[in-house]
């Protein structure tokens, strides 16, 4: 079960419902995967509009192991996302809002 007020939430993938939580070190993986030097070009990375499938996939995996899923972003890509793409941008996009806010 997700807890909204640590930035947590749900989503199923592979059939399975999963938490996600981007805390300050997935945060950091993030940064560093996506190179947006810090939390304020990742944040303009993202409010921007455009997220390539690659973007999709580090903010997931990065949600998932900052919620203590032990998945590789590799493991990730071949697993099945409720909803297909959308549903994928969806999960993202929840992810980011928990974390910064409306605003993202």
């Amino acid at each position: 079960m997700h807890n909204p007020q640590r930035g947590e939430i749900s989503a199923v993938l592979d059939g399975e419902e999963k938490v996600l939580c981007l805390t300050l070190g997935a945060l950091a993986e993030l940064e560093a995967r996506l190179m947006a030097g810090d939390l304020v070009g990742l944040s303009e990375r993202f409010t921007g509009g455009r997220v390539s499938a690659r973007d999709l996939t580090a903010i997931i995996g990065a949600g998932l192991r900052g919620a203590g899923n032990a998945i590789s972003d590799d493991d990730l890509a071949r697993m099945t996302i409720e909803g297909g793409l959308k549903g994928a941008a969806d999960i993202a996009a929840r992810l980011l809002r928990a974390t910064f806010g409306e605003a993202a």
